[in-house]
């Protein structure tokens, strides 16, 4: 049971989830400003805008790329939390979470 403990902790400890939400905050962030920038260059334009359509193409992208690493995250957090209730349980049953039964008699 105690290796047991050591592999739940270890596959806690690096959290996956996070680093998908971090894409997935930052990627949807640039592609507002990016939006922003080819709504601006559609309204300014005299011609037909070929950078506000790259703008276009590339916010679009970004969207897109952190929808994906938005469903990552939410997949691999309810994998983390299935993880960490399995570690309650084990820490419950291992009586680790009990101070008076750790001490010496």
């Amino acid at each position: 049971m105690r290796s047991q403990l050591d592999l739940l902790q270890e596959s806690l400890a690096t959290r996956q989830s996070v680093l998908h939400f971090a894409h997935t905050g930052v990627s949807f962030l640039i592609a507002l400003i990016m939006a922003g920038a080819a709504a601006k260059l559609f309204w300014d334009s005299l011609r037909v805008p070929v950078l506000a359509f790259a703008a276009s193409g590339v916010s679009l992208g970004l969207v897109v790329y952190a929808l994906v690493h938005y469903r990552k995250g939410r997949r691999a957090l309810t994998e983390e939390l299935k993880r960490y209730g399995d570690l309650l349980e084990l820490r419950r049953q291992l009586k680790l979470d009990n101070p008076s039964a750790l001490l010496p008699r």
